[in-house]
C-alpha cells in the first residue's frame, strides 16, 4: 500500500511544492500551506456506472483540493484550483473541477456546504485572477513546472506572431487607405491613423526590435511606408520559422500553429453529429485583414463567431439547470455517435492491405455485386483543403459548459468533408485483421486480433481533433464495397445511426450513438452503443471508452481516449482486457495495454502498444508478434483535414460505383462536395437548404422511414435486400435533397 500511494502522489503532482514532499504520506501544511477548509463530500466515482463516493476533501492556501478515503490517510488524487476551470450548478448542489491533470465531479451534502466550498473557491480565485493576467511571460514562468519554461515560450512567440501578424495587415490596410487619400489631398488623417496602429503595436510589447520599431511617419526623413512594411513582413517570416523550428524540438508538446488564423488542421471537432435542424445561418465575406465570421440566429437572439482570447487562469462557470423545452429541437446540432469520435470523431486510419483493391467478399453470390475486370485507381489528395478561419471553439462551449452539446449550433466552417456515416465507414479501414481472426486455429490469437482491430478504430484521429462530420439526414445511406459496408441514419432525435458490414468468415455490426459534454477546458465524448462481431460460430462484442479533447482555452488541442474496453468472446467465456492510459506530462502517451483471460480468470497473452502506431502480443520478455501497424498518413494529411490516405476516398465516386449508388448516398450531399471543393459559402447555403428540406417534410408528415435497418429490442439489425436493390437500380428511392 505504501508503495502505492508513492506512484500515485509523484505521477499526480501539480506544482513544485507538491511534488517535493514527501509521496505515500498525508499533504501537510507545510508544503501547500494553511489549511482553508476541509470536510466531507460526494466525489464521481472514476468508474462509469458507479455512481458517487463519500470522501474527504482539504482545500489548501496554495490552491490544492485534494480528497481521501478518511481525515489523515494519503491523498487519492488532486488538482490546482489556480489553473482549473469551476462549473457549479447550485440546485444540484454540484461542483466540477477541471484542471490540467484530472476532473473532480463533487456533489455537495447540503446547500451549506456548497455555499461554504464555493466562498473558498472564490477566495483562492480571487487571490490568482489577478496573477493570471500579468504578462503573459511570467505566466509562462509560474507553470514551467507543468509544461516547461521553453514549451511555454513557444506559445508566447506564437502569440506574438498572431499580434504582428494582425498589425502587419491593419498597417497595409491603412497604408492604401492613406495613398488614395493622398490624391486628393495631403491631410493628417491617414498618416495619424497609421501611427496609431503602431502606437498600439508598441504598447503591448517592452522588448522593441530595430527591426519592428516605426519611427514617426510624420517626420521628412521617414523612410516610405512600403520600405516599413516590408521590414516587417521580413522580421515576422524570420519570427515564424524561429517558432517554428523551436517547436519542432519538443516531441511531448502536439502539433505547434504557427498561423495567425487558427485552422488547426490535423485538428478536428470530435466525432459529434450536427442536428439537421440547425439555425439559419448568415454567411458573411472575408475582406483584406479580417477573419471570416459566420453569423447565425437562435432562439434567443444572434451571435457573431469570435476568437477568444488565451487566458490560462482560473475560470467559474455557472450552469443552466434548466431542462430544455421539446420544441427546441430545431435549431441544435448533434454531438453523437459512439463509433465516431473520433467519434470524437472517432475515425481511423489507412488500410495494411491497401486501398485500392475490392474485398474478396464483393464475388459472393448472395451479394449479386459484379466484379470490377480492372483495378480501381482511387484519388490521394482532396480538391481543396480548409478554407477560412475555423472560428474559436472555446468561444461557442464556454457558453454551455455542463451540457449537452447536442443542443448547440455550428456554422459550416467546424465541420470537415465527410458525414458521420462516412466516417462509422473510416473506423473500419483495417478490417483485414478481421479476416485474420477469422483464419486464424488459435482461439487467443484469434481473440488478439480482435483487440487489434478495436484498438485501430482510433488510428486515424492522431491528427483531428477540430472538426466534425456533418450530421446526415434521416434515412441517409453510405455505402463501400470494400468490405461490404451499409450504414444509414434511422433516428432523428436522438441522433442514431446503424451500420453493417462483412468480409471473408466475418460479420460487424453496431448502432452508434452517443453524447458530448463541455466541462470548462476540456470536452468529453461519451460513446453510446455495443459493437458486435462474427467469426464462423464465436460471437464477439464491445463497447468503447470515453475520449477527451484537451487544451480548448488555449494551446494545442491534442485528442485522449481513456478508459477500459473489454471484448468478451459471449461464445467461449474468454476476454481481452484493453487499458487505454491516460497520458503524463513527460511519459509516453497514446499507451494501450491489454490481457486476454480465459472463463475461469488464467492469464493467457498480455498485449502492449499504442493506439497512433501498433499492436503486439508479448510473447516473452524479449520478443513481440506484432499484430497491427498503422498505415503511414499522406505526406500532405496536414492540407486535408488531417485525413488519412484511407478517408480521402471516402466522399469521392469512383468510376466502379458511377450509375450503382442510390440518390440518398452522403457522396452526393450538396454541401459536403462544396466544403471538399473549397466553396463555404455555397456549402452554407445548401447545408440551410438540405436541412429546411427534412424540416417540411417532418412538418406535412411526410419524413422518410429507415429502409435497411429494423428496430430490434435497443438495436437496429440490418434486414437484408440492399445489395439485391443496388443490382434492380433505385427507380423506386427518392432522393432527399
Amino acid at each position: 500500500m505504501q508503495q502505492n500511494n508513492l506512484h500515485s502522489t509523484a505521477h499526480l503532482a501539480v506544482n513544485a511544492a507538491l511534488a517535493a514532499s514527501s509521496p505515500g504520506r498525508p499533504v501537510t501544511p507545510s508544503s501547500t500551506g494553511d489549511i482553508v477548509l476541509q470536510g466531507w463530500a460526494l466525489k464521481k466515482r472514476r468508474k462509469r456506472m458507479q455512481g458517487f463516493a463519500r470522501r474527504y476533501f482539504t482545500l489548501y492556501t496554495s490552491g490544492l483540493l485534494s480528497y481521501s478515503f478518511e481525515p489523515g490517510q494519503p491523498p487519492r488524487d488532486q488538482v490546482l484550483l489556480t489553473q482549473a476551470a469551476i462549473s457549479t450548478a447550485r440546485g444540484r448542489r454540484d461542483i466540477h473541477v477541471d484542471s490540467h491533470n484530472a476532473t473532480f465531479h463533487i456533489k455537495c451534502l447540503s446547500e451549506e456546504d456548497f455555499d461554504m466550498w464555493m466562498t473558498a473557491f472564490r477566495k483562492i480565485l480571487a487571490q490568482e485572477i489577478p496573477k493570471s493576467r500579468r504578462s503573459s511571460l511570467a505566466r509562462s514562468a509560474t507553470r514551467g513546472v507543468q509544461l516547461g519554461r521553453a514549451a511555454m515560450l513557444v506559445d508566447e512567440m506564437g502569440n506574438t506572431i498572431a499580434e504582428l501578424d494582425d498589425a502587419l495587415a491593419t498597417l497595409e490596410e491603412e497604408d492604401r487607405k492613406r495613398k488614395r487619400a493622398s490624391t486628393r489631398s495631403k491631410s493628417e488623417g491617414g498618416h495619424s491613423r497609421e501611427h496609431g496602429v503602431l502606437g498600439l503595436f508598441r504598447k503591448g510589447h517592452h522588448h522593441e526590435s530595430p527591426h519592428l520599431a516605426l519611427p514617426d511617419t510624420g517626420a521628412a526623413e521617414s523612410p516610405s511606408s512600403s520600405e516599413l512594411l516590408r521590414r516587417m513582413a521580413a522580421a515576422l517570416e524570420q519570427l515564424k520559422n524561429q517558432h517554428a523550428a523551436l517547436g519542432k524540438t519538443f516531441h511531448s508538446y502536439p502539433s505547434i500553429d504557427t498561423t495567425a488564423s487558427g485552422t488547426a488542421i490535423g485538428s478536428p471537432l470530435p466525432s459529434t453529429a450536427e442536428e439537421d435542424d440547425e439555425a439559419t445561418r448568415t454567411p458573411s465575406t472575408a475582406g483584406p485583414g479580417q477573419k471570416r465570421m459566420s453569423a447565425f440566429s437562435t432562439h434567443s437572439g444572434s451571435s457573431v463567431w469570435y476568437d477568444a482570447p488565451e487566458y490560462d487562469g482560473p475560470e467559474e462557470f455557472l450552469l443552466d439547470v434548466t431542462p430544455p423545452a421539446d420544441d427546441s429541437q430545431d435549431n441544435k446540432l448533434d454531438y453523437t455517435d459512439s463509433r465516431m469520435t473520433e467519434r470524437t470523431d472517432v475515425t481511423e486510419a489507412g488500410s495494411s492491405t491497401g486501398m485500392d483493391t475490392d474485398s474478396e467478399s464483393e464475388e459472393s453470390a448472395e451479394k449479386s455485386i459484379t466484379e470490377e475486370p480492372t483495378v480501381i485507381h482511387r484519388r490521394t489528395s482532396l480538391p481543396s483543403g480548409p478554407v477560412g478561419d475555423e472560428g474559436s471553439l472555446f468561444a461557442v462551449l464556454k457558453k454551455n459548459v455542463g451540457k449537452d452539446l447536442s443542443k448547440v449550433a455550428l456554422p459550416v466552417t467546424f465541420n470537415e468533408p465527410l458525414t458521420m456515416l462516412q466516417k462509422a465507414a473510416e473506423e473500419l479501414e483495417y478490417y483485414n485483421l478481421l479476416s485474420q481472426a477469422a483464419q486464424s486455429q488459435d482461439p487467443v490469437e484469434r481473440i488478439c486480433y480482435v483487440a487489434a482491430f478495436a484498438v485501430s478504430t482510433y488510428a486515424n484521429t492522431k491528427h483531428r481533433t477540430g472538426r466534425k462530420g456533418f450530421n446526415p439526414m434521416l434515412a441517409e445511406t453510405f455505402e463501400d464495397v470494400r468490405m461490404n459496408f451499409l450504414a444509414e441514419k434511422v433516428c432523428h432525435n436522438p441522433v442514431i445511426m446503424a451500420w453493417h458490414a462483412e468480409g471473408e468468415g466475418w460479420e460487424l455490426y453496431a448502432t452508434s450513438s452517443g453524447k458530448t459534454k463541455f466541462w470548462g477546458k476540456s470536452m468529453e465524448i461519451i460513446p453510446q452503443g455495443t459493437i458486435h462481431l462474427k467469426l464462423g460460430e464465436e460471437r464477439f462484442q464491445w463497447t468503447r471508452p470515453s475520449s477527451f479533447i484537451r487544451n480548448l482555452m488555449m494551446g494545442t488541442k491534442y485528442l485522449e481516449h481513456i478508459g477500459k474496453m473489454v471484448i468478451k468472446n459471449t461464445t467461449s467465456g474468454d476476454s481481452c482486457a484493453l487499458d487505454f492510459k491516460e497520458g503524463g506530462y513527460w511519459g509516453p502517451t497514446n499507451v494501450v495495454a491489454g490481457v486476454v483471460t480465459s472463463r475461469s480468470g488464467d492469464v493467457l497473452a498480455n498485449l502492449e502498444g499504442k493506439w497512433d502506431e501498433q499492436m503486439a502480443r508479448k510473447l516473452d520478455s524479449s520478443h513481440l508478434h506484432v499484430l497491427w501497424r498503422i498505415t503511414p498518413f499522406p505526406k500532405n494529411a496536414a492540407q486535408y483535414y488531417g485525413f488519412t490516405a484511407f478517408g480521402i476516398t471516402l466522399n469521392e465516386i469512383t468510376p466502379d460505383l458511377e450509375g450503382k449508388l442510390p440518390p440518398t448516398d452522403s457522396r452526393f450531399r450538396p454541401d459536403v462536395r462544396a466544403l471538399e471543393n473549397g466553396d463555404l459559402d455555397t456549402a452554407e447555403r445548401e447545408k440551410q437548404r438540405v436541412e429546411d428540406l427534412q424540416r417540411e417534410r417532418r412538418n406535412k408528415g411526410q419524413e422518410r422511414a429507415p429502409r435497411w435497418f429494423a428496430q430490434v429490442g435497443d438495436e437496429w439489425l440490418y434486414k437484408g435486400g440492399y445489395w439485391e436493390q443496388r443490382q434492380r437500380g433505385w427507380t423506386d428511392v427518392e432522393p432527399l435533397w
